[in-house]
């Protein structure tokens, strides 16, 4: 069993939580082509509250609003594949369109993906009609590359294997949980993180292609303890969702929320 070595309190985050309850909400399940089961996204909660959504893809904020009744205060963004950051538009207008709300939303994003993001969903001329918006003066814009501290907490970011070498990004709050985005296998990195507690969001199809993992794929390259750690999201279809726990694995349920170990100590040289 792969162990992780105590870590020193830095601040007081950990003692301030303690006695806290916390959940990832599985927004979305579904892949690029299953949009019915919800774009692949989910929200970290402490005692029910959000303290991160994770993408923003088509339908992703309405479904967080509904749950929330609010606009998300912190998003990280895995990726810039339209069917993660496709809610961007929808969340800049409600930002910028709402004074007391709009500079308020932290986007964190690694800093490979901001030129990408400026591409494909800034760059368009006049974010408005009427002219006089900046697309990124909706959000507080927070370039990130190892990780980023948020309500006292380090949550470490890692490269995956998607498509294009730098280009895609997971997040992991250490001891609680990790959310792969999507990925290829990635047992060198996770084991990393791996504790008896974590529990790993991981990208997985029944057939996996070459920036998709597939179930044969995973049940290759990660140990037996690693696989045991794995909750499934960005599948094809609720038959293939079935296959997958029929060999053994956790898969998420588009709405399903999921507990979670409160996180680890936050490292002393974190940040």
């Amino acid at each position: 069993m792969m162990k992780q070595t105590a870590h020193a309190v830095a601040g007081h985050g950990r003692d301030r939580d303690r006695g806290s309850t916390w959940s990832l909400h599985v927004l979305g399940a579904g892949s690029a082509s299953a949009l019915e089961l919800g774009a692949s996204s989910a929200v970290l909660e402490r005692d029910g509250q959000p303290v991160l959504l994770i993408d923003c893809g088509p339908g992703t904020l309405e479904q967080y609003q509904r749950r929330y009744g609010a606009l998300p205060r912190a998003v990280f963004i895995t990726h810039a594949h339209m069917d993660h950051v496709a809610g961007l538009e929808r969340l800049f207008c409600a930002a910028w369109f709402d004074a007391d709300r709009r500079g308020s939303t932290r986007l964190f994003v690694h800093a490979n993906l901001v030129p990408i993001l400026q591409a494909r969903v800034a760059d368009y001329p006049n974010a408005i009609a009427e002219g006089g918006a900046n697309f990124w003066e909706a959000f507080s814009l927070v370039a990130l590359s190892r990780g980023f501290w948020l309500d006292d907490w380090w949550f470490d970011v890692f490269a995956t294997r998607h498509h294009a070498a730098g280009t895609s990004f997971g997040v992991a709050l250490r001891g609680c949980f990790a959310w792969t985005g999507d990925t290829r296998p990635i047992p060198e990195v996770l084991s990393g993180f791996a504790d008896e507690h974590i529990l790993i969001a991981h990208d997985c199809g029944l057939v996996g292609n070459p920036s998709h993992s597939g179930v044969d794929d995973l049940e290759r390259e990660y140990p037996d303890e690693l696989r045991a750690m794995l909750l499934l999201y960005h599948y094809g279809s609720v038959g293939d969702a079935e296959a997958m726990r029929a060999r053994g694995f956790k898969v998420a349920s588009p709405g399903g929320r999921y507990p979670l170990h409160a996180p680890a100590p936050v490292r002393a040289e974190a940040g």
